[in-house]
């Protein structure tokens, strides 16, 4: 196991005393990497950020190789690049969905246990588990969630209630 620290800032030194870095590091922001991301060699990541398109671009799955200090190297597991192996260095990233800014430097990947809907479009899955337990919000999303394996019998859905709500938007379809 090998532990990749963030370096957390704010971007504006006037709010430096407002948020200390130990509030920072506790920040689990989505689309942000973790503070403390814990790794070993054959782990699943996702990239979280477009680096080099269109190889290396946010939703792309790889497998760890090898860890070093500021950089991993994996391979990648699918689309047109499956098998190509790629360094993935620290990067700064600033989120925007905060009422103050502060900038991350970390590795952007996160593990890849799960994945959101729209994260899943264009993949393609071998088995896939499909949590209905809130119902999908927008048109066309459990056609995307369902169509991500080539066999109905690769497809595991939890629904509560063994029922869900398809949204369809009959407009978009004339």
């Amino acid at each position: 196991m090998h532990s990749f620290k963030s370096i957390d800032c704010v971007t504006n030194e006037d709010e430096a005393t407002n948020y200390p870095i130990e509030f920072l590091n506790s920040l689990d922001v989505p689309g942000l990497p973790p503070h403390n991301l814990r790794l070993k060699v054959g782990s699943v990541v996702i990239m979280l950020r477009n680096i080099n398109q269109p190889k290396l671009c946010n939703g792309t799955r790889m497998v760890v190789r090898k860890l070093m200090n500021n950089v991993i190297y994996a391979t990648i597991l699918k689309g047109k690049f499956k098998g190509e192996e790629v360094l993935i260095p620290r990067i700064p990233m600033i989120p925007t969905d905060l009422p103050f800014e502060f900038k991350r430097l970390q590795l952007p990947i996160r593990l890849a246990f799960s994945m959101t809907i729209n994260k899943s479009q264009g993949q393609f899955l071998k088995v896939c588990g499909l949590n209905l337990e809130h119902p999908c919000f927008s048109h066309g999303q459990l056609y995307v969630a369902c169509s991500r394996v080539g066999r109905p019998s690769a497809l595991f859905v939890f629904a509560p209630d063994k029922k869900t709500k398809n949204v369809v938007y009959h407009k978009v379809l004339k």
